[in-house]
């Protein structure tokens, strides 16, 4: 069992590696599961990484596809963000952000370097709060306390998502009546 000095510890200092640091080979399914141990904050033993997961998360358009059975750096980063986000997100919402964060940056390393920033931050912003809940007989206020942190930061999380939903729905509504306009003045044309 994690003490809480070890899961303070672990808050403070465990996090996913740069994108340099990244391995800039390619690695087989079974080399992705084991590096991503390292990746994220983990406690139990059952909430890892598969190769089912792996293949779900390629399947719905989470992921890119791997280059034959092989995995790159993006794919490494892809990976590291939906093993956090899973714990929070929908598969939808992970979507959603992914699409925005990592491909919409301008490059895969750019959002990548953003997500770890926030994280750092979230991560020691919790570290840095649990100094005042060590006391070992108040275990239930201190799990109340985290987790009403959690229910705040999950709906403002879900209402960020619900106004960046709205507009995608929007320029892609805006962009329509553009894609349609050359199509209709073309066969305006050939009808004349």
């Amino acid at each position: 069992m994690v003490d809480q000095t070890e899961l303070q510890n672990r808050l403070r200092t465990q996090r996913p590696v740069d994108w340099e640091q990244l391995p800039d080979f390619s690695l087989y399914m079974d080399q992705v599961l084991s590096y991503m141990e390292r990746q994220v904050l983990r406690f139990d033993g059952d909430d890892g990484l598969t190769a089912a997961m792996v293949n779900n998360y390629t399947k719905g358009g989470l992921l890119p596809r791997a280059e034959g059975k092989k995995y790159s750096r993006e794919h490494l980063a892809y990976l590291t963000v939906i093993c956090v986000l899973k714990q929070v997100l929908s598969t939808r919402d992970m979507k959603l952000l992914l699409d925005q964060e990592l491909k919409d940056s301008g490059s895969v390393d750019t959002g990548y370097a953003t997500f770890c920033r926030s994280l750092d931050g979230s991560m020691s912003l919790i570290a840095d709060q649990m100094d005042r809940y060590q006391d070992p007989e108040k275990l239930a206020d201190s799990a109340i306390h985290f987790a009403l942190l959690s229910y705040a930061a999950g709906a403002a999380s879900r209402r960020y998502v619900t106004m960046l939903r709205r507009r995608q729905e929007e320029q892609e509504t805006a962009a329509e009546p553009a894609r349609e306009k050359p199509v209709r003045q073309k066969k305006e044309r050939e009808e004349a």
